[in-house]
């Protein structure tokens, strides 16, 4: 489901044969249709929520890692992207670029996958919220960056992170019970909106965040995924630090 290159070893992973971080594929072993450009997985959330997605939902793709904060980032990224800016996808000639859009055109070329959920009411309670997670809760995002290798401690935090943590609990709460009751994700099975919050739930659990019971048992059953455990690997694995993240 994902071959890297870019500034690393190109592969290929397909999570449709792997119980955990998926097969492995040398560059030119295996033709795959779409190819996901991403920056460091021990930092990018923006990167995290479309890949979680396809390898979630068992859809080949090839990876392209480039670093972050090198003096060739930009370059690199913009061969790849127009906007110069991580994830981007392209499916042959098509090209998309930023999160949502990316997931939603996944969800458009492979209708037979519940990217969202089924019910009417559901997907749109479903993009609303991720929505909401792609033009919001700033005061989160800055204080608490997203973090894959770091270890779990706690930090202050400030009266408007302290909002944003209460209306996320809040929304997944309400979609639990609107909408989540047949498994342990927002609308039951895992989503779209999901992938969506995936950062949010490596921030929760990196900095320590107090919350609420429900809120632990949903954020234990993401990170229980396959898919969340290989992104993890791979975070971990990673040899590029960046300071202003590594120093919180």
């Amino acid at each position: 489901m994902g071959r890297r290159s870019g500034l690393v070893k190109p592969r290929a992973l397909d999570f449709g044969e792997a119980r955990v971080e998926g097969l492995r594929y040398r560059e030119g072993e295996r033709a795959v249709p779409l190819k996901l450009i991403i920056a460091n997985k021990a930092y990018s959330s923006w990167s995290l929520r479309p890949w979680i997605l396809l390898a979630h939902f068992h859809i080949p793709f090839e990876e392209v890692v480039i670093p972050l904060d090198l003096p060739e980032t930009r370059e690199k990224i913009l061969e790849h992207s127009p906007s110069g800016k991580c994830p981007a996808l392209h499916d042959g000639a098509v090209e998309v670029w930023e999160s949502l859009s990316i997931v939603e055109y996944i969800a458009e070329k492979f209708p037979e996958k519940a990217i969202w959920p089924r019910g009417k009411a559901a997907r749109a309670h479903a993009r609303s919220l991720a929505c909401e997670m792609h033009a919001g809760f700033q005061a989160l995002r800055q204080h608490c960056p997203s973090q894959f290798h770091r270890p779990v401690r706690k930090i202050a935090l400030t009266p408007e992170v302290e909002a944003d943590i209460q209306r996320i609990e809040t929304a997944w709460a309400h979609a639990r019970e609107a909408h989540g009751k047949t498994g342990p994700f927002l609308f039951g099975r895992f989503t779209a909106a999901d992938a969506m919050f995936a950062p949010v739930v490596n921030r929760f659990h990196t900095y320590d965040v107090p919350v609420k019971r429900a809120t632990r048992e949903y954020m234990d059953a993401v990170m229980a995924l396959p898919a969340w455990k290989a992104w993890t690997a791979d975070a971990e694995a990673e040899t590029w630090r960046i300071q202003k993240y590594e120093s919180l």
